[in-house]
């Protein structure tokens, strides 16, 4: 039985999933035992797969890439413990363009180093790309890196979070 699965991913991102000469296309069908058909004119990506749990996988890893990943980070998910979140940031604070790009701001910070920061509190990987703030790490840290982010965009003092992650960061030892 063959299961198939069709991914939408912005334009600007097919030429990563495609890698040079093909690269990474055949390395995440080689990897996972799956066929991806790219339709580069819009964006569709289709995953085809006759064991349905390497298509979810495969699933997760093509959107890890369009969301900003490279692909060696979204192929990290191929390890069982690790998992990949969206938070899209439209669904807490609406639509406002102006809004969008401070809130973005907050969660980037200075140079990076608000998003650097809880990267290194949690040891998980994010991208922030178009509307959404996309994770990739263990599971449970994963879990708590979404709480921190939607803490920030829910307008919690930065100082407030760290302090939050440093606390699960001690309690999970």
């Amino acid at each position: 039985m063959e299961f198939s699965y069709d991914l939408k991913m912005p334009k600007g991102r097919i030429g990563v999933i495609v890698g040079v000469k093909g690269q990474t296309k055949r390395l995440i069908e080689k990897k996972l035992d799956v066929k991806l058909r790219i339709n580069s004119d819009d964006g569709l990506v289709h995953v085809i797969s006759e064991d349905s749990l390497k298509l979810m996988i495969a699933k997760d890893v093509v959107r890890a890439i369009a969301r900003g990943f490279n692909p060696d980070i979204a192929l990290m998910l191929l390890n069982d413990e690790y998992s990949f979140d969206i938070v899209n940031i439209s669904d807490i604070i609406g639509n406002s363009k102006s809004r969008l790009l401070t809130v973005k701001s907050r969660i980037i910070g200075s140079e990076g180093k608000s998003r650097k920061n809880i990267s290194r509190l949690t040891g998980v990987e994010i991208v922030i790309y178009g509307k959404t703030v996309a994770m990739v790490g263990p599971t449970e840290k994963v879990a708590v890196t979404r709480r921190a982010v939607e803490g920030l965009l829910m307008g919690r003092k930065h100082a407030t979070v760290y302090k939050w992650l440093e606390d699960r960061k001690r309690d999970s030892k």
